[in-house]
């Protein structure tokens, strides 16, 4: 009798619950889906720098000697700590800004990832920590080095200000240091100008030389349509969303009109490179896999994210749109198994781990340039980015035979 009630109770357990009220979770909103992620993402990182564990935990996953350009770049280990958190800094940094919020769930995923951040810098600047980075180490500390100036740079209150002195005077110093490296002629010049526009914001010595010649460069590479070389030549991958477009942007926010009317051609291209990159997005939510240093996966991002933070989005799309099309990108790339390993710490891959897509420039640590396709978070909840309601984006209406926009290229 007793296992015939037991059978009854679950068969009546497994009906539908009419007259019942059931308890679902509301879907997350997109602000839920991209704080949850970039918190995820950022989070061993930070915890570990905090904590004097990122060189003790922090696994490094690189090609190794067997990639044919092993021997021009070496072992990435000496310069993977510094490039994982030069970059998660970078692009949390907007989000970290924010006033300090702990009554919602955002404002204490920030809250906790800001106080980790101060302390991990601190232990990361001390030459008795475990965890001591220093930027003299090799040429690779230039590029992240920058993007760590950069990152400082988008929180100069919550997190440059919240820094103690001695922190503070020891990042000037390590800055500094990076001027022994001779950039190539490249993309790496804006690495340069980064620095000394962060040491000229921070109101310390900078050399103007170290920003001219890589803003007339750019100027001189500048290809048209929004888009500049990576040098003389043009290459068809994401380098002006990785470095080139975002790094002009912030570093002649800070150093003004050094040329006549370059602070406005530079945001004009912007927006139309953030133009583009709205419509390479597919009405699936995907980009093309296009050129080399695909593992930076929502980097690809970055200049249609900043023009989002900056409110200088092209007139041709509406934020409803441009939040659900970044969204959409968001999960496919970040919710694909293998993205993550069981400790949390990111994989080589563009969706999924793919180590054989990985350039022999890279490593675990590169990979966490993926944050800066989050700038946006760094608009507060109540900004019409985040409430404005969810709209197709320009290849949904495309390929659905809907209305859309004609498209045409930028003059200068």
């Amino acid at each position: 009798m007793k296992h015939l009630c037991i059978i009854a109770l679950a068969l009546l357990c497994s009906l539908p619950a009419t007259g019942r009220k059931r308890t679902t979770m509301p879907p997350k909103t997109d602000r839920e889906i991209w704080a949850e992620t970039a918190y995820k993402i950022a989070y061993p990182v930070l915890s570990n720098l905090a904590d004097g564990t990122l060189h003790k935990n922090m696994p490094v996953e690189q090609r190794g000697p067997s990639h044919p350009e092993y021997g021009a770049y070496g072992d990435r280990t000496k310069y993977a700590y510094l490039e994982a958190v030069g970059r998660t800094i970078c692009g949390i940094a907007p989000w970290l800004e924010l006033p300090v919020d702990t009554t919602t769930r955002d404002g204490q995923m920030r809250k906790e990832l800001l106080d980790l951040a101060i302390r991990g810098l601190t232990n990361a600047m001390d030459t008795a920590s475990s965890d001591y980075i220093s930027f003299s180490v090799g040429y690779q500390a230039l590029v992240d080095a920058a993007h760590l100036a950069q990152g400082l740079m988008r929180a100069p209150k919550n997190l440059w200000g919240a820094l103690d002195p001695q922190t503070q005077q020891r990042i000037v110093y390590e800055m500094k240091q990076t001027r022994k490296v001779r950039p190539n002629v490249s993309n790496w010049l804006m690495f340069t100008a980064q620095i000394e526009a962060f040491l000229r914001s921070v109101g310390e010595e900078y050399d103007q030389v170290r920003v001219d010649y890589p803003l007339r460069q750019m100027e001189q590479w500048y290809k048209g349509d929004g888009v500049y070389g990576d040098g003389e030549p043009f290459h068809w991958d994401y380098y002006n969303s990785f470095v080139i477009q975002p790094m002009l942007v912030d570093v002649v926010r800070v150093m003004g009109d050094g040329f006549p009317g370059m602070q406005q051609r530079v945001l004009t291209r912007a927006t139309r490179y953030a133009e583009v990159t709205e419509r390479l997005i597919s009405p699936e939510g995907t980009l093309p896999p296009l050129g080399r240093s695909l593992q930076y996966r929502t980097a690809t991002l970055q200049v249609l994210s900043q023009m989002a933070l900056l409110h200088h989005l092209p007139t041709s799309v509406s934020t409803g749109q441009v939040r659900s099309a970044m969204t959409a990108v968001i999960r496919n790339f970040f919710e694909q198994p293998g993205t993550f390993d069981s400790e949390g710490w990111l994989q080589i891959g563009f969706c999924g781990h793919q180590p054989e897509i990985g350039e022999a420039y890279t490593c675990t640590g590169s990979l966490y340039l993926c944050t800066t396709g989050f700038l946006a978070l760094g608009l507060p909840e109540d900004d019409p980015f985040w409430t404005s309601p969810a709209e197709p984006w320009t290849a949904q209406k495309a390929w659905s035979g809907s209305s859309f926009p004609q498209d045409h290229a930028l003059s200068n």
